[in-house]
């Protein structure tokens, strides 16, 4: 009894950890992208962070090595969780706010359900309709805030946003049967690879200037690279191995929540009464696709 009340006492430290860390970095990124191009960005971030990951794979010993059968599915899971998840949506950044690209990218678990029909012969019942047209609702409002005039740019980042979100969730219908390897392996590798996809893509067509970073910029990138990518990696296994996963995955919508009071507070984003029940709609949405399990 007493080790179960201190599991759940640690999981939900590091789930406040974890949601934090992510958070945060969502105006940080927006910051860095002032002088920085973001496939460039996020992938020597991820590059930087893989190698960390890669050093505590190393000291607790554990095999970086890869069953060849496992190969193709790796790759697909790296594609779906890192090249679109982080390189997508971060692209995306560029050109929504932070509350704009949080929810979007939220919806997540609505997309999943969804999929889920199709592929797992899971048929959505009246609750997960429901979710559904909360999420939408939530959505609609968020981007009716100029009467849904939005520009080349806005309608490519609103895109982009949504990719991410519908990529993401596909890969985690699609690559359910865990990978046989080590967590942390399994992150390393991923993180690894897709970021080394971004950093060739942002060299060859980003152009960036090297020079642009000013120090502000540089505590951003340490930032991502050190704590979402590294920190949050370890305390969200630790999270996921004291807490039931739909509880870990249901706390986790606190980081929209987060993310757009920081940005309100860091960039100065508009956080009135809209935005607060986009959000309110939206995480209600996807709380209910999420109980689905």
């Amino acid at each position: 009894m007493v080790s179960a009340r201190h599991d759940r006492t640690i999981g939900t430290l590091c789930l406040g950890v974890t949601a934090f860390g992510w958070a945060l970095n969502w105006p940080l990124i927006k910051l860095l992208l002032q002088q920085w191009p973001p496939l460039f960005a996020r992938g020597l971030a991820g590059i930087c962070a893989s190698l960390i990951l890669g050093a505590l794979v190393l000291g607790r010993k554990e095999s970086f090595a890869v069953p060849r059968e496992a190969v193709p599915r790796l790759l697909f899971a790296t594609f779906t969780n890192v090249f679109a998840w982080m390189g997508l949506g971060t692209v995306a950044m560029k050109y929504v706010t932070v509350s704009e690209g949080a929810l979007l990218a939220y919806t997540m678990p609505i997309w999943a359900m969804l999929f889920a029909w199709p592929v797992l012969h899971t048929r959505p019942a009246a609750r997960d309709i429901f979710g559904l047209v909360l999420g939408i609702a939530g959505v609609t409002l968020l981007l009716s805030g100029n009467g849904f005039a939005f520009g080349a740019d806005k309608l490519l980042g609103i895109v982009l946003a949504l990719l991410c979100a519908i990529l993401f969730a596909l890969g985690n219908v699609l690559n359910r049967k865990p990978l046989p390897m080590p967590p942390l392996v399994v992150v390393a590798w991923q993180v690894g690879l897709g970021c080394a996809a971004m950093l060739i893509l942002g060299v060859l067509f980003e152009r960036p200037d090297i020079t642009a970073m000013t120090p502000l910029g540089l505590g951003c990138f340490v930032y991502m690279t050190l704590v979402p990518m590294g920190i949050c990696y370890v305390t969200w296994f630790e999270t996921l191995r004291r807490l039931p996963p739909t509880t870990a995955s249901t706390g986790m919508l606190i980081v929209p929540v987060i993310g757009m009071i920081s940005a309100a507070i860091i960039l100065g984003e508009p956080l009135g009464l809209r935005e607060w029940m986009a959000m309110a709609l939206t995480l209600g949405g996807v709380t209910l696709a999420l109980q689905r399990g």
